[in-house]
């Protein structure tokens, strides 16, 4: 790398601001996001190599740009790439010869080839492995993971060998791990897609056998507890499945299949399940009510709204559908308390607030695993739950048998 390298990261999110600071150790940055508040927030960190900005004309002066973009799904599960189109363009105005593109964003298999490099060569008359580089290297950084990024392996790949050989180099610069060259552009957009799929598959299976002990009235977490004590056992746990990842790649892969007039019935199938489980669980607590309750207003009190434990990302939490589906009943009085929220971290459009003192509940859903949740002993879920009161707990996070003895207790 030259002495004079800077560096443009595209989108500052969990993923491309840990990516800006670690490259502002070694070279000059300049932090790239469309979103003020974020600017003015990460503006106030202190260093000497590292520039803030949403103004899309200071990065022209970058000889390597890093996109790192969410990728998301629309409404009709096909992939939004509006973020990677406007990043891609913004930067072919800034595109000078020499210059080296890294795509980090999760994309289907030959995205980055048959709609980034266009629109790169569009606005100007450069040509690729020529006169300007592109690589694809996929991020594995998981929302709320501490993980040091340094420390995770990773995979590069370049439009050409001598592409990948600098990509090899550029990050060698920041990461301890082991760096992968994958033989295409295509085999890496692929790798990270396969990482996340088989991940939602597995789930999925684990969802499906909790559907079918519940009507056995056999303890899905016992039979897993039985199970693990097999070597070769695959550790997964029935769950909600939410985020841009794991409940998103799916759908990239499964588009770019149907175009090739295939139809994957395994990945879909999967989906299928996974988004399924929060209405589950809501028409579970529903038919417990009526069971159980005869009054005209219960309190339920849901603890937890992210889409995964120790992180503030509520992007596609199944906890929503749980909400959803509980808001048809006009008995039911919601309360929302998520230790990592605030009231502006949430969707207006569902009503809920966040409140923390809800009186003694009805019905308590321990929707997500926080850590703060982890320590929740008999005496703590007694002064919130009444006597003999239904306690969901999703993730099967608490193991007292004297908590199970005195409450309603529900577990995937």
């Amino acid at each position: 790398m030259k002495k004079n390298t800077k560096i443009a990261v595209i989108g500052l999110g969990y993923v491309g601001l840990p990516l800006a600071k670690e490259f502002a150790k070694i070279f000059k940055v300049i932090a790239y996001d469309t979103n003020l508040e974020k600017i003015k927030q990460f503006g106030k960190l202190k260093h000497k190599n590292l520039f803030f900005s949403n103004n899309p004309l200071v990065i022209k002066d970058a000889n390597i740009f890093i996109v790192c973009v969410p990728t998301p799904i629309k409404k009709d599960k096909t992939p939004d790439l509006k973020s990677l189109k406007i990043a891609t363009k913004t930067i072919s105005k800034s595109l000078k010869r020499g210059d080296l593109v890294i795509f980090e964003s999760t994309v289907y298999p030959g995205l980055t080839e048959e709609v980034c490099i266009p629109i790169l060569k569009k606005k100007n008359n450069l040509k690729l492995n020529k006169d300007f580089y592109v690589g694809y290297s996929p991020e594995r950084i998981s929302p709320g993971d501490k993980s040091d990024l340094t420390k995770i392996n990773k995979v590069i790949s370049g439009s050409d060998i001598k592409t990948t050989n600098l990509i090899y180099k550029l990050y060698k610069k920041i990461i301890k791990a082991n760096l992968f060259k994958a033989s295409s552009i295509k085999v890496a957009e692929a790798s990270k897609i396969v990482e996340n799929v088989q991940r939602d598959i597995n789930i999925s299976f684990m969802n499906e056998i909790s559907l079918i002990f519940s009507k056995l009235n056999i303890d899905t977490q016992e039979v897993l507890d039985a199970a693990r004590t097999k070597w070769n056992f695959l550790d997964f746990s029935p769950g909600l499945v939410g985020g841009h990842c794991i409940s998103v790649d799916p759908y990239y892969l499964t588009y770019k299949a149907k175009q090739k007039k295939y139809i994957p019935k395994v990945i879909l199938s999967g989906r299928t399940i996974n988004d399924s489980m929060g209405f589950y669980v809501g028409n579970i607590i529903k038919r417990k009510i009526k069971k159980k309750y005869k009054k005209k207003k219960i309190n339920l009190g849901i603890f937890g709204l992210t889409f995964k434990e120790n992180t503030n990302d509520t992007r596609d939490s199944k906890v929503f559908d749980i909400i959803k589906t509980l808001k048809t009943n006009k008995k039911i009085n919601i309360f929302a308390f998520d230790p990592n929220l605030q009231n502006r971290d949430l969707d207006q459009k569902l009503n809920i607030k966040l409140n923390k003192r809800c009186g003694k509940l009805d019905i308590l859903v321990l929707a997500v695993p926080h850590k703060e949740f982890l320590k929740f002993n008999f005496q703590k879920i007694s002064q919130l739950l009444n006597h003999k009161g239904i306690l969901i707990d999703i993730k099967g996070i608490l193991k007292s048998k004297i908590i199970k003895k005195n409450f309603d207790y529900w577990s995937l």
